[in-house]
């Protein structure tokens, strides 16, 4: 007959001999009382631990209801363009910044940054929008591509055309899809044109006309990749 693995032996020993079953209690319990200030002090860094994420999680969640209520004025400011009001508030409400700074962390100070972002980009401080629409991150599958597209806008505004083709780039193949990818595959064609790359380019609208047929960017991007290539169209 096989022999039984050692461990398997002394589990079994253990569940049918009571007294070493016994023995093995008694050895813990031992361990226990001799190393009761490290046995209490891992389960008080276990309970807060846990109370302290709840505890952040609550703080949070009050938080963030109160950067919503104090963004609804700047949000109006800057429906209304009333950029600078939006950015930096009227004195009795706070504006997009204040409620960055104040509210770090929270999804309404998450949302301001896009709000920043896109202010500065409208007032032609395009490093500023960058930095703003950077630090802004979204579940938003089309929101979050808007944002990369709105940096390669801020970098075409500065002749950045590297950058600028990375970030349209980006916003293309975000969740990428007929409505939307290929007016950012044309800008990243148009950025590429412009630093001469004709092999970014007609990879741009080659991708428009083989992905995105049906697209009503399609048509363009088949002239203008007959342009690049040297056929008439």
């Amino acid at each position: 007959m096989a022999k039984k693995a050692h461990g398997k032996e002394q589990g079994s020993d253990l569940l049918e001999n009571q007294e070493a079953l016994a023995e093995q209690i008694s050895k813990t319990e031992q361990y226990l009382e001799q190393n009761k200030g490290l046995t209490f002090g891992l389960l008080a860094l276990l309970v807060l631990g846990i109370g302290g994420y709840f505890g952040y999680k609550y703080y949070n969640d009050n938080q963030n209801v109160l950067a919503q209520a104090e963004m609804f004025q700047a949000e109006y400011y800057f429906e209304q363009d009333s950029l600078d009001l939006a950015l930096n508030g009227d004195g009795n409400t706070l504006g997009f910044k204040d409620i960055i700074e104040d509210y770090s962390g929270t999804e309404s100070a998450n949302l301001a940054s896009y709000y920043a972002g896109v202010a500065f980009l409208k007032q032609g401080d395009f490093k500023s929008a960058i930095l703003y629409l950077e630090d802004f991150s979204s579940s938003d599958l089309l929101v979050q591509a808007r944002a990369y597209s709105l940096i390669g806008d801020a970098y075409m505004e500065q002749e950045d055309y590297v950058n600028a083709v990375t970030f349209y780039n980006k916003a293309a193949d975000y969740n990428d899809n007929k409505y939307f990818s290929p007016g950012y595959l044309m800008k990243a064609a148009l950025a590429a044109e412009l630093m001469d790359d004709k092999a970014s380019a007609i990879k741009s609208y080659n991708k428009i006309v083989k992905d995105y047929w049906d697209a009503g960017e399609a048509q363009d991007a088949k002239k203008h990749k007959a342009r690049l290539e040297g056929v008439s169209s």
